[in-house]
């Protein structure tokens, strides 16, 4: 005698999303150091900044000199911050970091209104901007070259997700340096500022290449 089959389960679009960030959430233990450092990617593009700038007959120069503003900036609150002694230092590092991008994803934001691309500025393409120099290898199924221009897929809430803990394991072990920098306060904090002015040099040089090309295509 056959038994009767069980009923397949339906799921909705709004169940599956709700799965898929189940799945991701649970990839990531948020109390280790990557699951720390991803928490606060994450939150750095859950809003978009808005940006004063207005688009500029000559972007590259106005971005430029909104690069060179901000890195003097970053060296300068990152400089400070790596003054903090010892165990007290470590305690630094990541408000430090997160600080430093938060300023780092206003340039983007500026730099990407100068060219009259604010419309198109993606959460990927944000990411893309911050932390391609630091953690390249993690944007190899993100992004993809189409002539002179890289194109930025958009990604699901999971995957996501899932960048956000591939640049946490990176900028976690990175971040090594920058806390033995602490034990040193004064030579330390003339290396962490540097690193802050070039980091953000290098976010500002993404963010021109990739909204450069976007705008005169």
């Amino acid at each position: 005698m056959k038994q009767a089959r069980k009923p397949r389960k339906q799921t909705t679009p709004a169940a599956s999303d709700a799965d898929d960030e189940a799945q991701a959430s649970s990839a990531a233990d948020p109390t280790g150091a990557a699951g720390r450092v991803a928490s606060a990617v994450l939150g750095l593009v859950a809003l978009i900044p808005s940006s004063a700038e207005a688009p500029s007959g000559t972007p590259e120069a106005r971005a430029q000199a909104l690069t060179e503003a901000a890195a003097r900036t970053t060296a300068k609150i990152s400089g400070l911050a790596a003054l903090a002694p010892g165990p007290l230092g470590l305690l630094t590092v990541l408000p430090d970091l997160v600080a430093m991008w938060r300023i780092q994803s206003q340039l983007v934001a500026d730099i990407a209104s100068v060219y009259g691309c604010t419309a198109t500025l993606s959460k990927e393409q944000m990411l893309w901007c911050l932390f391609k120099h630091s953690a390249a290898q993690t944007f190899r199924d993100v992004a993809y070259r189409a002539g002179e221009r890289f194109l930025i897929r958009p990604l699901s809430l999971r995957a996501l997700r899932a960048l956000a803990m591939r640049i946490g394991v990176r900028i976690s072990e990175r971040a090594v340096g920058r806390a033995l920098a602490r034990f040193l306060p004064l030579v330390g904090a003339a290396g962490v500022a540097g690193y802050a002015y070039y980091d953000t040099r290098k976010v500002g040089a993404a963010a021109i290449g990739l909204f450069g090309k976007e705008a005169s295509a």
